[in-house]
């Protein structure tokens, strides 16, 4: 029986039996609530640190825009500092944060060290195979970055690109020793440690980015379309590099606290190893797939601002809008299938198929309840926040945000299905069954990004990217949905329909209640005013809220209800007397 069949109730004349059920039913009931409960806690505090964690990395993407604008001069650095993320998630990414978590909490649970000797000999494999990928990176790296900048890219943009990405592609490195140790702390149930770190990252990036404008300013005139100085690539290689160094150090002493000895270990054969290692190659065939599609985005970014017009949009106005539009997802999405992801591994390994699905349900559905209100907002918002991310050099040329921004949305809630269904077959160590979705997501994301942007000029290059990313997820929400349903034997479908039309008329409400009130405040001035536009983003922002938690009250959305209960459960309110 699937979920899609109504519940059945006690009807027989059996008292006793008709009681004792009802009974086990209360206990269900009750353990799914905690269970909930627990994981929306778990959710808060990581979202806590990812909140503190965007609004520096918000500070950090203010003072690039300031300092090098949202042309071909950003793009120059933008492309090569985002290189070794991509690199690392290529290599080595996919395995540590999809494999290893079920796997390592497996081995706490079942060997008698706690997995204390499996975790070293993951964390000494994974040390020596990304120290030697990222020499041979450093060393490659005139050649690694022309996968990614597109000929027509002047001559001295291009030098300025390789120069920096051999400052940037040590990241590679300290960004997957980083996520397996955040992963390790995650398995015990440390959940805070790896969303706080980031923070570091940011700071001490926003302090090179303070030093670089000291030294050199903002970029003006023909600098907007040009590289940069040895001096100026010292600045901003080293500041990037040393943020991702500190993250990683930061967690090193939480691995003492959560227990864990570690002592490098050379003894892989026969340790369970080729197990995880088995798994990890279809996740490795799945990372190429995205990361292929991802490098044409880059390459097709970089084709956008090659011209040097204003009005060009590329790589640093998609990557700003993809920020921005991603914070919800960071602060909700990945905090809930972080915390989730321990409970779906332990109900697959006790063959709990109905337990894993109501547990993904519910948490889908509290991530939409956050996700599309914010979704829906983002075409009325667009203009305001284009203007609130552009100081200094990319004041100008802040229009330039305002259409990527409005395409992103669709896909932000495409995206958000996908990637929580992603997280059954990870637990179910399907990971065969991923490989095969994303090849969709991945051919389609390419098609569509060749298409829309050769049908467009270089203004809309960002936009038609943007789109593109949503018609790729659209084809992956629909695949992982359906696939994960059926090897599930259910995923209260019912139960999902029901909380979307709910949400639909409340989201409906309130982001018209939002687009009325940014009507009503066009008597204060046009968004070009900076001062004007976040005024007119914090009014609307603040009606749209208002109007969606009193609508949400009334239709009794409790995905919505216990999310709020959550946050204010955290905040230091003053108690009655």
């Amino acid at each position: 029986m699937t979920d899609e069949t109504p519940d059945r109730t006690t009807t027989g004349t059996d008292q006793h039996t008709g009681q004792h059920t009802g009974q086990h039913t209360d206990r269900r009931t009750s353990r799914a609530d905690d269970e909930q409960h627990s994981i929306l806690s778990s959710s808060a505090v990581m979202a806590a640190g990812t909140i503190v964690s965007r609004f520096s990395g918000y500070a950090r993407t203010l003072l690039l825009a300031a300092a090098l604008g949202n042309l071909l001069h950003a793009d120059v650095f933008n492309i090569a500092n985002t290189i070794p993320n991509m690199l690392y998630i290529l290599l080595a990414g996919g395995v540590f944060n999809a494999v290893l978590v079920p796997q390592l909490v497996r081995a706490t649970k079942s060997d008698a060290d706690r997995g204390e000797a499996y975790t070293n000999r993951v964390v000494t494999l994974a040390a020596l195979f990304l120290g030697a990928v990222t020499v041979l990176l450093v060393l490659a790296a005139p050649w690694v970055m022309d996968l990614y900048v597109d000929p027509a890219v002047p001559a001295d943009a291009r030098e300025s690109v390789v120069d920096l990405a051999r400052w940037c592609l040590p990241q590679v490195f300290f960004y997957g020793m980083f996520v397996l140790v955040g992963q390790i702390l995650n398995a015990r149930g440390r959940f805070g440690p790896m969303m706080w770190a980031p923070i570091a990252n940011n700071v001490i990036s926003v302090l090179f980015l303070g030093l670089y404008l000291l030294l050199y300013g903002t970029a003006k005139g023909a600098e907007l379309t040009a590289g940069y100085s040895s001096d100026q690539e010292l600045v901003l290689g080293l500041g990037s590099t040393l943020g991702i160094v500190a993250q990683l150090l930061i967690l090193v002493p939480y691995l003492r606290a959560a227990g864990i000895r570690f002592r490098p270990r050379f003894d892989f054969r026969g340790t369970g190893l080729g197990h995880t290692l088995r798994l990890g190659v279809w996740t490795v065939l799945f990372v190429i797939v995205n990361q292929v599609a991802y490098t044409v985005v880059v390459r097709l970014a970089s084709q956008g601002t090659a011209s040097g017009d204003a009005d060009a949009t590329g790589y640093s106005v998609y990557s700003a809008a993809f920020l921005i539009v991603m914070v919800p997802h960071s602060v909700i999405t990945v905090s809930l299938a972080t915390a989730i992801l321990p409970t779906l591994s332990r109900r697959a390994a006790e063959a709990d198929l109905s337990g894993l699905a109501r547990s993904l349900s519910s948490t889908l559905r509290t991530a939409l309840a956050v996700v599309l209100p914010f979704a829906a907002l983002l075409p009325v918002l667009a203009p305001e926040l284009a203007r609130v991310i552009s100081l200094g050099a990319a004041a100008a040329t802040y229009e330039n945000y305002i259409g990527t921004l409005a395409a992103f949305a669709p896909g932000l809630v495409l995206f958000t299905v996908h990637y929580l269904m992603l997280r059954g077959f990870y637990a179910l160590e399907q990971t065969r069954t991923v490989f095969y979705v994303q090849c969709g997501v991945g051919a389609t994301n390419v098609l569509a990004a060749l298409v829309l942007v050769h049908a467009t000029d270089d203004a809309g290059t960002a936009p038609a990217l943007a789109l593109a990313y949503a018609a790729a997820y659209g084809v992956g929400a629909l695949l992982s949905y359906a696939v994960l349903r059926r090897r599930l034997g259910g995923l209260q479908t019912p139960a999902l329909v029901r909380f979307a039309v709910r949400m639909a008329i409340t989201v409906g409400v309130s982001t018209g209640a939002a687009w009325l009130a940014k009507v009503l405040l066009d008597v204060l001035g046009d968004e070009s005013s900076y001062a004007v536009a976040v005024l007119r983003a914090l009014v609307v922002v603040l009606v749209d809220v208002a109007v969606f938690l009193a609508v949400a009250r009334a239709l009794r959305l409790t995905e919505v209800t216990s999310v709020v209960a959550t946050l204010t459960r955290r905040l230091p309110l003053p108690r009655s007397r």
